[in-house]
């Protein structure tokens, strides 16, 4: 129960990645709330995790922040939210395909970030922005989507800088999968789109990739830099069938 009386909020926790971090800070004994868009889909993860909070918003909004801090004040943010990007070569591809996931991913997290300096939230906080290893290796079927998941790392850097200045003691984070994970929306669109460029099958493709990486994987290690913070405040993070390793300061 290392999460015992701790609020943990996870925007984005209401499918996928998100609904498992959801279900793996409860069981660690955390107060959680899940945040989505779609409640028919927050109504799914409240009937499997039992006792947890849901708020159905749209995250991008600007008063998003406000009304989510106002349901839960967080000890841990977990920014796990984000747009499916759109799969196909750059050229064939118009400019609100390639810059969805700045108009969502990036966007959400500028909202929530600013709204942890401002509020602010309490001293020993946490704000985890959950990226993608295409912020490190890029993704050329995916548009904008690399840009944007590096530049949520960018933005723990940025907002733990103004945190220390103002000696906030709020810890940001960036923790980025090392590689696809099929079992997600965002990896099947992933594995689809390059087993069609490579010209093999998915089974194929994902029977290729090194470390797999679960859903389960990434919740404990979440949970892990929950829990055991490293001396650094905040910091960027890679996890794969390896584990966590730190990812140099963008």
């Amino acid at each position: 129960m290392q999460l015992e009386n701790k609020n943990v909020v996870v925007i984005g926790g209401s499918r996928g990645l998100g609904r498992v971090i959801v279900r793996t800070a409860k069981d660690e004994g955390a107060k959680v709330l899940a945040v989505g868009r779609r409640p028919d889909s927050l109504g799914e993860t409240a009937r499997e995790v039992s006792g947890v909070q849901t708020l159905s918003l749209d995250a991008t909004h600007e008063d998003a922040p406000d009304r989510v801090f106002e349901a839960m004040r967080p000890d841990v943010l977990v920014l796990c939210a984000g747009a499916i990007p759109s799969i196909g070569p750059i050229h064939e591809q118009t400019w609100d395909e390639f810059s969805r996931n700045w108009n969502t991913d990036v966007r959400l997290s500028f909202l929530f970030c600013r709204a942890a300096l401002r509020a602010p939230l309490a001293p020993g906080a946490m704000v985890i922005l959950v990226s993608s290893g295409a912020a490190v290796g890029g993704s050329t079927i995916s548009g904008g989507y690399a840009g944007a998941k590096r530049m949520q790392m960018f933005m723990a850097d940025y907002c733990q800088s103004e945190a220390d200045r103002a000696d906030l003691g709020i810890k940001f984070v960036a923790l980025a999968p090392g590689r696809l994970m099929p079992e997600t929306e965002i990896g099947k669109a992933g594995v689809a789109g390059y087993a069609s460029r490579l010209g093999i099958s998915e089974a194929d493709f994902i029977q290729g990739m090194d470390f797999p990486l679960t859903l389960q994987d990434y919740a404990n290690a979440l949970v892990g830099i929950m829990t055991n913070p490293t001396e650094r405040t905040g910091g960027v993070f890679v996890v794969s069938g390896k584990g966590v390793e730190p990812y140099p300061a963008p």
